[in-house]
Formats: structure tokens, C-alpha cells, sequence
């Protein structure tokens, strides 16, 4: 571990649409990388997914977090809410949010801590995971197999319906269980933009068979993001992409999985 090399930066940014920036983590393996999303608004600032956490978004990051910010965590795992006890407001769905205050939450940045069906599901047929899951550190003496999800306290529990907003632009809340019990997708109806968590992301790799997740709730979630008139999808992994790939991906996952 000692020659993984020190990172400049750990994090990158790019804007994806109008107001939008892309944050993710490039030194971390594909198999853990989660997008994050901010979204620039007249009042404040809305964080979607914050991250593994392991530098701070706040310090490298300090230009784009100037302003108050909410951070709303799609779902409970951990390469989504690593970084969310770096920010005051925290939004999170009812059957989550028990899930992030928990103390001891699986995350690790160690190939050997996952189930290798697990591994095998997430990586290529000619591709071997790496035995630590991040290509550098982001500081000099940082130990990779230490690393821990930080428990938080949700300060907003939400439900289906909710709204959460920037002054000038609103969200609409949905739940999308299957994944995770409290899986959220955050709908802008004017702007027709869809954030949609580990729902439904580009390359259709559907994680529906973990501990937490539920089939029957993923299949009514599919079936239900038919009917959403969505202009682009920002997934929590992969690129961002249009209403004609949703619905292809929707019926793939239909084909399959219907009941």
C-alpha cells in the first residue's frame, strides 16, 4: 500500500448540464466510484450523494462549497454518504435513515472484505479487481484498510412527495425503492431532470439482489419511471443520458425481472 502514489487532487469536477457539476473520484476502483452531484441555485446549493469520504470535499473543494449547501443522500450506501458528515443539513428517506447513523456500516476499500460473487458481478470477464480499490492516496501516509464510513444524523427525514429546494429551482422526492428500502430520485418537473441514485444508471447494471434490496419494490420502481417525462437522468454511476436509453433500460430490466 505504501507505493500507491499521493494524489494533487482527489477529486474532479465537471459540468454535465445547466448548473450541474459532476464530482466524482477518479483515483477510486470503477467498482466503488459513485457520481456527486451539486447543483448551483439563488439561495443555496444542493448536494446529491457526497461520496466515500475519503478527503474532504469541503477542503479541496472549498470554491464550489462557499455557499450553504443540503446534501441529500440518494441511499444508504457508503460510496454515496461516505463525505455526508461534512455538511450541516442532511436529507435522508425514511427507510434509510437508520441505516447512515449506525456505527460499523460496511464500506471498505479492500477487494478482499466483498463476497466474490459480488466482485464478479461488478467487474468485466477479463478484468481481476485490484486488491485495494483506490489507484493513490489522497494523503501521504494514509492507510487505505483503516478506512470507515462515519455514522451521521440525518437532519430531515423525508417520504415520497417531500420537495427540497435551491430558492429557484424545486425537487420533487420519489421514492424508488429495490435497491435499498429508502432509495430516492430527485424530479425537477420545469427542467424535466431526473437524479436517480443507483435507480437506474447508463451501463444497466442492476444491483438487486444485495441483503437490502428487494425485487419486487425494483420492478414497480421501473415501471413507475415509464411515465416520468424526463429530458436527461444523472445516475449515481456513469455518464448522464436521455428519456430513449431510460426506457430501454426500464424494459431490459422488465424483460428480466417482471414477476
Amino acid at each position: 500500500m505504501s507505493s500507491l502514489p499521493v494524489a494533487d487532487r482527489w477529486f474532479a469536477v465537471d459540468e454535465v448540464d445547466d448548473g450541474v457539476l459532476r464530482i466524482t473520484e477518479p483515483y477510486a476502483s470503477s467498482l466503488i466510484r459513485a457520481n456527486l452531484f451539486l447543483v448551483r441555485g439563488r439561495d443555496r446549493d444542493l448536494l446529491i450523494d457526497a461520496g466515500l469520504g475519503i478527503a474532504t470535499l469541503r477542503e479541496e473543494l472549498a470554491d464550489l462549497f462557499e455557499r450553504p449547501v443540503v446534501a441529500v443522500a440518494t441511499h444508504r450506501h457508503y460510496d454515496h454518504i461516505g463525505g455526508l458528515h461534512e455538511f450541516d443539513e442532511i436529507v435522508v428517506h425514511r427507510d434509510d435513515a437508520d441505516a447512515v447513523t449506525r456505527r460499523g456500516q460496511f464500506g471498505s476499500l479492500m477487494a478482499a472484505a466483498y463476497e466474490p460473487e459480488y466482485v464478479a458481478m461488478l467487474t468485466g470477464p477479463d478484468e481481476v479487481a485490484p486488491d485495494v480499490l483506490v489507484d493513490a492516496l489522497p494523503f501521504d501516509g494514509y492507510d487505505p484498510a483503516l478506512y470507515e464510513v462515519r455514522p451521521v444524523s440525518p437532519t430531515r427525514i423525508v417520504d415520497e412527495g417531500d420537495v427540497v429546494g435551491t430558492g429557484d429551482r424545486t425537487f420533487t422526492l420519489l421514492h424508488l425503492p429495490g435497491h435499498t428500502p429508502g432509495e430516492l430520485g430527485l424530479w425537477d418537473a420545469e427542467t424535466r431532470t431526473l437524479f436517480s441514485g443507483d435507480c437506474v444508471y447508463e451501463s444497466g447494471l442492476f444491483l438487486d439482489e444485495m441483503p437490502e434490496s428487494n425485487i419486487a419494490d425494483y420492478v414497480r420502481s421501473m415501471e413507475r419511471l415509464r411515465d416520468v417525462p424526463v429530458r436527461i437522468v444523472h445516475g449515481g454511476h456513469d455518464d448522464s443520458f436521455g428519456r430513449v436509453r431510460l426506457l430501454e433500460l426500464i424494459d431490459d430490466y422488465l424483460t428480466r425481472r417482471a414477476l
